[in-house]
């Protein structure tokens, strides 16, 4: 079993950075792909990133190109989502998930485990 627990979330002006880390605990996480999703409200949950369990490979979601990288060091148990150039349109919940199958692919269903999500809001 993994738990998640992100963190680095709140309120930014356009334009301004971010970086999300999100902590998980088990003895296995270097075993998951990680990704991280985001989500606001009336909307279904979004793809933003993705990385193999070596973080080796990287899926992009379309929001993400060019602005946003992810990272992990699993050492520290950590994957991270820097973010750059921020838009209001980037503003939602940011969940980091682990990825059973280990690659950090798009689909959703992969995801076994979830973190409780940040709030990331960006001001005009």
């Amino acid at each position: 079993q993994v738990q998640l627990v992100e963190s680095g979330g709140g309120l930014v002006q356009a334009g301004g950075s971010l970086r999300l880390s999100c902590a998980a605990s088990g003895r296995t996480f270097s075993s998951y792909g990680m990704g991280w999703f985001r989500q606001v409200p009336g909307k279904e949950r979004e793809f933003v990133l993705g990385t193999a369990w070596n973080g080796r490979s990287t899926y992009y979601g379309e929001s993400a190109k060019g602005r946003f990288t992810i990272s992990r060091d699993n050492a520290k148990n950590t994957v991270y989502l820097q973010m750059n150039s921020l838009k209001p349109e980037d503003t939602g919940v940011y969940y980091c998930a682990a990825d059973s199958q280990g690659s950090g692919h798009p689909r959703i269903g992969n995801y076994e485990y979830w973190g409780q999500g940040t709030q990331v809001t960006v001001s005009s």
